[in-house]
């Protein structure tokens, strides 16, 4: 058996000595006292730029199993990568979730939840590895390590840090010494025993059973720069101590299971369930074919995209919940269920392929939710959305919630036949905009018949109700000899500037006398 290293060598090797002893951590952060068959779940993005769609994806599938199953959704920080870190991106990420409706569980016990405050525990299990012969303090230099590689590469190897190639893994403790005391710091590498012509066979609980080649490469567990871990090592540690059960990631990890597998395997801690999702695919405008979400080409892989674009939030989830659940669409259209939050999403059933978003299908979701909205509901959304986000004549536009009120109750009083042509809350205002005077646009290309426009202008009165104000267009109609519908086009397109509208009754009640005769009399 590998001899490990001292406790005196340890501290050395570490900095300090470790805070705490593998008992006391397991003390400090005992199991979860939860049901049976409740999940741990977590979402650990890294705060390197914008929340994206897939990060979405990934924390309501977290955040989704957690709660039909009484368990916990934790949010940790991945914030080790000190390089990439961007200023702001914790405070994007946590809005982003609140936004759609996704909060965490994370209490005082199980934390911290930044990973840069966690260098205790790690530095604690590293002791650990250290103090039995499973990991070792490596002083290649990054140039050292670039040679081997580009001769790896030349000679055919994979490259990495491995086998022969693992020029410190047997270090003696005299060298290790020397080092130390010429002021190097080094970095602390698993010192792995796999073969990778053997494999591990694990049970994914989306894919089943799945056969990958065992792990020989030394990875990194600590880093020489900061004495920050990297994400592997921080992966062990937190999802052990934070009593995590299910881990969802994206399928390109894939290539990491055989690594986590060894070193929980080695640490003697039980396995965690994996589950690998697909990516979010959408089709390419340019050659037709399906592929991943893109940072660089699609705006609406960045999460913002729909906030600051005034989708609905809900609607959002809905279309992703459908994704990941394709038999919510019929349960809710049966209705079983009302929401996606309502229905049990079963991770056997998760698409193992890429989910194909689709902007023409979301729009359906998002009209779908609309419609289905109270009216009080609909302004306050659309007035909290123009705050935020609108610019000053959509402020405007909001400005006044009781007319806002009146335009938005049009062809909503009939459960059975309420309008859903709104989309989102920046769409829905420009779709009203004719109603203020400010942004009404009269139409000059359309042919109005003038004679009509005078003659019901000769009879109109604002206190008439419809049926009698239909029998006013009806008359017109029949003195100049012309169709109902033209009397009522050329009233539609001289108040509106528009030939498709909502109910044009409606339409004059709301706008008031004064702005009809004003319309119309511009128009002659």
């Amino acid at each position: 058996m590998r001899t490990g290293l001292s406790e005196d060598l340890i501290a050395r090797v570490l900095g300090a000595a470790p805070k705490y002893t593998l008992a006391e951590l397991e003390e400090k952060f005992p199991p979860r006292n939860l049901p049976d068959g409740a999940m741990v779940t977590r979402f650990a993005p890294s705060p390197t730029g914008y929340m994206h769609l897939g990060g979405l994806y990934s924390g309501l599938i977290d955040y989704k199993l957690a709660r039909q199953s009484g368990g916990k959704f934790l949010l940790r920080i991945e914030d080790t990568d000190t390089k990439r870190e961007v200023k702001e991106a914790v405070d994007l990420i946590i809005n982003s979730l609140q936004r759609f409706g996704i909060k965490n569980d994370n209490d005082d016990l199980y934390g911290p939840y930044y990973q840069s405050k966690r260098k205790d525990i790690y530095h604690s299990v590293a002791a650990e590895l250290l103090r039995n012969g499973h990991a070792y303090p490596c002083f290649l230099t990054q140039e050292e390590m670039d040679n081997i590689r580009e001769n790896q590469k030349a000679a055919g190897f994979a490259t990495g840090i491995y086998g022969e190639f693992a020029r410190d893994r047997d270090i003696s403790a005299e060298e290790i010494i020397k080092r130390l005391d010429n002021g190097e710091v080094p970095t602390i590498r698993l010192y792995s025993t796999g073969d990778p012509t053997k494999r591990i066979i694990f049970k994914d609980t989306v894919r089943g059973s799945i056969s990958v080649p065992e792990n020989n490469e030394d990875i990194v567990l600590i880093k020489s720069t900061d004495r920050l871990p990297t994400y592997h090592f921080a992966h062990l540690c937190d999802d052990h101590f934070m009593r995590v059960t299910h881990v969802v990631r994206g399928e390109e990890y894939f290539g990491t299971v055989a690594l986590h597998i060894q070193m929980f395997r080695m640490m003697g801690w039980q396995l965690p369930n994996y589950i690998h999702t697909a990516t979010l695919d959408k089709i390419d405008e340019e050659t037709g074919t399906q592929r991943k979400l893109s940072k660089r080409k699609d705006p609406e892989n960045n999460v913002d995209f729909f906030l600051a674009g005034g989708w609905p939030t809900d609607a959002v989830i809905e279309y992703l919940g459908n994704i990941l659940a394709p038999g919510y669409e019929e349960a809710k259209l049966k209705g079983a269920v009302k929401t996606f939050w309502e229905y049990e999403l079963k991770p056997k059933k998760i698409p193992m392929s890429g989910g194909l978003f689709d902007m023409k299908k979301l729009e359906w979701w998002a009209k779908e939710y609309i419609g289905s909205m109270a009216v009080p509901d609909l302004v306050k959304s659309v007035t909290d959305w123009a705050n935020e986000y609108g610019d000053e004549k959509q402020k405007m536009q909001v400005a006044d919630t009781d007319y806002l009120i009146a335009v938005l109750a049009i062809e909503r009083d009939n459960p059975k036949r309420v309008r859903k042509d709104f989309i989102t809350w920046k769409q829905t205002l420009e779709i009203v905009e004719f109603f203020w005077d400010e942004l009404f646009v009269a139409n000059t290309e359309y042919e109005y018949n003038r004679d009509v426009l005078k003659a019901f202008l000769e009879t109109f009165n604002i206190a008439d109700d419809k049926d009698t104000w239909w029998d006013k267009i009806v008359a017109v109609a029949e003195k100049f000899g012309v169709k109902n519908g033209d009397v009522a086009m050329n009233l539609r397109v001289a108040l509106s500037g528009r030939t498709n509208t909502p109910d044009l009754y409606s339409i004059m009640q709301v706008i008031g006398a004064d702005r009809v005769i004003k319309r119309i009399e511009n128009m002659l």
